[in-house]
């Protein structure tokens, strides 16, 4: 006999297998509650839950979660929640998706893998100094830029770092999270990839980026020879270096790009984390021949860069269900629309390895959606204009009813 590893016919994703533990207490009482870390003879870290956001089900009453920050004492008020209604700007957002969710967790290492193949980035760059001791300087950061309405899954992913890094604002309506200290890329960065590798064509950039890292660590970037060495890699990672950098290093030779073919998807928390960056719940109401004269179609999409079709068809062939077509010239595109695989598969994985961010209203929506047509409700005019006012407020309409009711304005 051979074992059968297909999702649909194993559905071996669906058995609870955690349990979360939840302290009650009054947030002006915590002290330094937090746990102490030594990195090295001269790094310490210390961690307090500060940050406080109420949560629960409604299977479960709500209590205060906490998220690890940094030092108290750098923080500009005492009681950082109290201060949370003077950044309007995000804040009322992360509540609403916060109480809509099960927290009091710290992500899963195979979530934020998942959620790096589908947002991360690898970033390089080389500028000229001459006050540098080889004529130029080489930043290496890990960063993730994402809108402001999703500040939480940042602050989720800056915990699972152990705090390291900074979040700022990219623009008005997006976030920044980087991890640019050598120290903590190579401590905390470094070795989390290395134990849950990327799935995706990222995983090249990162050994080219990881090369770099090294070479500094090594103080080659100190040497003419060793910034050819770095440019030689920059060369090929994303879409190359710059051209003033290729005019000022002629003789460049991009190192070989790695190739990824081992992909494995053998983690359900990186479908989690994947899909909360790149998956797409939607709702289609179209004219047909029924009585009502429209039909109800729910839909499932991720997309992708052309390279990365290998991937998709991974998953695919894991999940046991859906598409892939070509999207467009450059993109390539997983697709599902059958009802039973959505009652049978993707609600149930997705309820028990959450989403996170405000996509997840998305995906409740999409169930709600669903749980109407297991009923019949969609055949009746009742249950059809239902559906309507749920779709109204999904994706782009959920952002349109925020910016209406104020929470992404400053």
């Amino acid at each position: 006999m051979v074992p059968s590893y297909i999702l649909k016919n194993i559905c071996g994703w669906t058995n609870h297998s955690c349990k979360v533990t939840s302290l009650k207490m009054r947030e002006n009482k915590m002290g330094n509650r937090g746990s102490k870390s030594v990195l090295g003879k001269i790094n310490t870290v210390k961690e307090q839950r500060v940050y406080g956001s109420c949560i629960g089900t409604l299977l479960n009453s709500p209590m205060l979660r906490y998220t690890l920050k940094g030092f108290e004492r750098n923080y500009q008020v005492r009681i950082p929640s109290n201060h949370l209604n003077s950044l309007r700007q995000y804040s009322t957002v992360i509540s609403r998706v916060a109480n809509s969710q099960i927290g009091g967790y710290l992500l899963k290492p195979y979530f934020v893998t998942g959620f790096t193949d589908a947002e991360g980035s690898f970033i390089v760059r080389i500028r000229k100094n001459p006050k540098a001791k080889a004529g130029w300087n080489v930043e290496t950061k890990f960063s993730f830029c994402i809108h402001k309405k999703d500040r939480m899954v940042l602050d989720l992913i800056q915990a699972f770092f152990g705090g390291v890094g900074s979040i700022t604002y990219a623009s008005k309506d997006t976030l920044h999270y980087r991890i640019a200290s050598l120290h903590d890329l190579i401590n905390v960065v470094l070795p989390h990839f290395d134990k849950y590798p990327l799935n995706s064509q990222k995983r090249a950039d990162y050994f080219l980026f990881k090369e770099i890292v090294l070479l500094i660590k090594n103080k080659e970037h100190l040497t003419i020879e060793g910034i050819q060495k770095i440019v030689n890699l920059r060369a090929s990672i994303n879409l190359g270096g710059s051209e003033s950098l290729k005019e000022a290093f002629p003789n460049t030779v991009p190192v070989e790009r790695p190739v990824i073919e081992d992909i494995a998807i053998d983690d359900p928390y990186w479908f989690a984390g994947f899909a909360s960056g790149e998956a797409c719940f939607s709702v289609n109401i179209y004219k047909s021949k029924t009585k009502l004269g429209e039909a109800v179609q729910l839909k499932f999409d991720l997309a992708q860069h052309s390279r990365d079709s290998k991937l998709l068809t991974s998953l695919q062939n894991l999940l046991g269900y859906g598409s892939v077509n070509k999207h467009s010239q450059n993109a390539v595109m997983f697709s599902a629309t059958k009802f039973s695989d959505f009652m049978e598969c993707l609600i149930p994985f997705f309820d028990k390895y959450q989403i996170i961010g405000v996509k997840y209203e998305d995906y409740l929506d999409f169930k709600k959606v669903a749980l109407l047509m297991e009923n019949k409700a969609h055949l009746t005019i009742e249950g059809l204009e239902d559906i309507r006012r749920i779709k109204a407020k999904m994706n782009r309409g959920r952002a349109q009813l925020d910016e209406e009711e104020g929470y992404f304005t400053k």
